[in-house]
């Protein structure tokens, strides 16, 4: 069953339903069918004749003998029956039941109230309505949350009592016994015929004119709490207009009111049908037509007299279109845009890379030989290169970097065996390569990656250094050695190097969003430094981040990203509810003196609300001076800063660090909470330390969240907010803040 529930149709249904029973679903709805029905104009059934009793207007208070000359004016017209619906009347008075009893046989008392398919019906039924001896009907509309009509029953229930519904009576279908019907919004409720109670009163209306029809006597209202609204006509309604307007129709068509999944399954059938379509423009118009149908079906549907919700379908096509896109963005990004091939990105994410060599060629002069030749024949000039690598080293696929780089892996063999390998493939490009009639020399240099402890990113950019330097000094091959990570002239011009990147973008801030449970929003994210090198490429993190604490210079670093947390601050929570920005704080800077004034002058001159970013304390290093750092940390929080204690359950940062430091906040290591689905121990462990958290006032964040199944054990943990691959992965601040705004901070799903 899980296997099911992981394919790609199952997480739509189920992302559909889920997103369609939120208010979400009711203004799709809303949107759907106020445009199906705005310019639908047909009238109310003229044989239904309104008398409305508004005892807002007028000189005097409206009173029951009002009432009852009102119904002795309209027995003296004949009518075929009456409707009195008095609203707030708790007992009829003596004048009243007399020509209520002259009616009888005519007279239907209307009762109104509320109804929702949980709690059923409350209605306000009149003390003495027994001694009228005259039939009951009931009004109750269904809304939503902004109080659309929905639906009613077609038989309400309350204390053993059945009243059935007003307008299924009116239609003279109260016969029907259960089920439910939906108003033909294409009546518009403003047709119905209105005759007001003063001037019929007044004899200024021949009362005559009811003769032979159904008269309803209502008591409308005008607050607004008490009316209600109808799709595709502007303004609110008095519910006495739609239970008219939705007995008009209901002479001719039964209107029950469906979910929306019939619709929702014919949808994924005929999407998984299209999808399995091979020639594309076939597929695309397939998809078209789906489009229309999806348009048309919840319509058509109506008008036959079947009222289904359209907010399923209209998600699940949403969340669709989103997964191809997303499919096809992730697969631009891993070829590159004229050759076709592979690039390093989809390099790096090769399966079993650890135990492989990772190889590097370039081509010397290879910018040459593109300016040299038309632009739409670059790609075939890669790809021939690419068919040469293959035929040499056997690999199934060969990746295409930039400027003339090609890599691929191969098995680790013996060093000398695998250069002398490498020395044979170059006999390969001794014959010329021939582009579209245009002919070149090539020679080729490679660079070799033997370092399987790296990871597979930082071995490829070492890859790529050797193949650089075997082609500047002319070698054949480089083998890169791994002592030379740690040069000393790249720590000491460190401050230099970071100065410099700060200033010319090479440095910059990515940001993991953070999912809050409680809210099921994206309610804040973590600021995570990135360092992309003109010569060196991406350097992890914890490298250079690592060299500056060990040279003293991670204040400026740190300083750098608090300004740049606060602009992302300011950016998100100006256009939407509250959003939390988290920063690093290295052990390192925590006890030191200038901290706090260092912090305070950054915060007085952006003067930005300190509540709004969260300091999470790093353990790159251990604290030196606990009191200080612990001084220090209160500091922060009483201006405002929350605190949290990162990598919790990790070294330091255990109970010790709990007892000790002050935090609003604690962040669960992912070697835990990566655990917890399959191993019941680190479950124990994850629990646990969100009830103590609890206990202590604290909110626990969950990083490392990698897939569905931990994201949902979490929520039922307790847990407040996650952080991981799941929800996120970092990204820049314009993608998050085009993500928030797009999708009102849904999940990315599997990204």
């Amino acid at each position: 069953m899980r296997a099911y529930l992981k394919q790609p149709w199952a997480i739509i249904a189920i992302l559909a339903w889920f997103l369609g029973t939120l208010s979400l679903g009711d203004i799709i709805d809303q949107g759907y069918w106020n445009l199906r029905f705005k310019a639908s104009g047909r009238g109310a059934d003229q044989t239904v004749v309104l008398v409305p009793v508004d005892a807002s207007r007028g000189a005097r208070e409206w009173t029951q003998d009002d009432d009852a000359r009102l119904l002795g004016a309209i027995r003296s017209a004949n009518p075929r029956a009456v409707y009195y619906d008095p609203r707030t009347i708790d007992r009829f008075g003596p004048s009243l039941l007399a020509q209520m009893a002259a009616l009888r046989g005519k007279l239907t008392i209307v009762v109104r109230g509320t109804y929702s398919q949980l709690n059923g019906a409350s209605f306000q039924v009149p003390g003495n309505l027994e001694a009228v001896g005259a039939k009951a009907v009931a009004s109750a509309w269904q809304t939503n949350l902004w109080l659309y009509v929905q639906s009613s029953p077609y038989l309400f229930r309350q204390n053993g009592q059945e009243f059935p519904a007003f307008s299924s009576a009116v239609a003279g279908r109260a016969s029907s016994s259960s089920g439910y019907f939906a108003p033909d919004f294409r009546i518009n409720p403003r047709t119905v015929p209105s005759i007001p109670a003063r001037e019929l009163l007044g004899r200024s209306l021949n009362a005559s004119l009811l003769t032979g029809k159904i008269v309803v006597v209502s008591h409308v209202s005008n607050a607004p709490d008490q009316m209600v609204s109808y799709y595709g006509r502007a303004g609110k309604f008095d519910p006495v207009y739609v239970d008219i307007a939705a007995a008009s129709r209901m002479h001719s068509t039964i209107a029950p009111s469906l979910s929306g999944f019939p619709l929702l399954a014919v949808l994924l059938l005929a999407l998984y049908a299209a999808r399995r379509i091979s020639r594309s423009r076939l597929r695309i118009l397939a998809y078209v037509c789906l489009s229309i149908m999806l348009f048309i079906a919840p319509a058509a549907a109506q008008a036959l007299g079947a009222f289904t919700r359209p907010r399923e379908s209209f998600v699940a096509v949403a969340i669709y279109g989103s997964m191809r896109l997303w499919s096809k963005w992730r697969r631009k990004l891993r070829e590159t845009s004229q050759s076709g091939l592979p690039n390093f990105v989809a390099l790096n994410q090769e399966k079993g890379l650890a135990e492989c060599d990772i190889v590097v060629g370039v081509i010397a002069r290879y910018e040459e030989f593109l300016a040299s030749i038309p632009g739409d024949l670059h790609g075939e000039c890669a790809r021939q290169i690419a068919r040469r690598f293959a035929v040499g080293c056997g690999a199934r696929t060969i990746y295409h970097g930039e400027a003339g780089f090609f890599a691929w892996s191969e098995p680790a063999r013996p060093a000398d065996q695998q250069l002398e390998h490498l020395e044979g493939m170059r006999a390969l490009f001794a014959a010329p390569l021939l582009v579209g009639g245009h002919m070149f020399d090539t020679n080729v240099h490679f660079g070799l990656d033997r370092n399987y402890s790296l990871d597979g990113q930082s071995r490829i950019n070492t890859a790529l250094a050797s193949a650089s330097e075997a082609l500047r000094d002319g070698r054949p091959v480089e083998l890169f050695q791994a002592d030379r990570l740690a040069n000393a002239a790249w720590e000491l011009s460190l401050l230099a190097r970071i100065d410099e990147g700060m200033r010319n973008g090479d440095i910059w801030l990515a940001y993991q969003p953070q999912w809050d449970y409680r809210e099921s929003r994206i309610s804040g994210a973590e600021a995570l430094i990135r360092w992309n090198d003109p010569v060196r490429g991406p350097i992890r993190p914890d490298e250079f981040i690592l060299q500056a604490e060990r040279a003293g210079r991670i204040d400026a670093l740190t300083y750098w990203v608090l300004e740049q947390a606060i602009g992302a601050a300011e950016d998100f929570n100006a256009i939407g509810p509250r959003f939390q920005t988290s920063i690093n704080l290295s052990a390192q800077l925590v006890d030191k003196p200038a901290l706090i004034s260092s912090v305070s002058e950054i915060v007085r001159r952006r003067g930005i609300d300190c509540r709004l970013i969260t300091v999470e304390v790093t353990e790159t290093a251990s604290l030196y001076d606990r009191v200080a750092a612990i001084h220090n940390l209160r500091q922060l929080q009483a201006m405002g800063f929350r605190l949290s204690i990162d990598d919790f359950g990790t070294g330091e940062a255990s109970l010790l660090y709990l007892a000790e430091l002050p935090s609003d906040e604690l962040k669960l290591d992912r070697q835990f909470v990566s655990r917890i689905v399959h191993h019941e121990r680190e479950r124990h462990i994850v629990r646990s330390t969100i009830k103590l958290a609890h206990a202590l006032g604290q909110t626990v964040v969950a990083e490392g969240i990698e897939d569905l199944a931990t994201f949902d054990l979490l929520r039922k943990l307790g847990c407040d907010a996650g952080q991981g691959y799941y929800i996120g992965r970092p990204e820049t601040l314009s993608q998050l803040r085009a993500r928030c705004l797009g999708k009102g901070g849904g999940l990315r799903g599997t990204a």
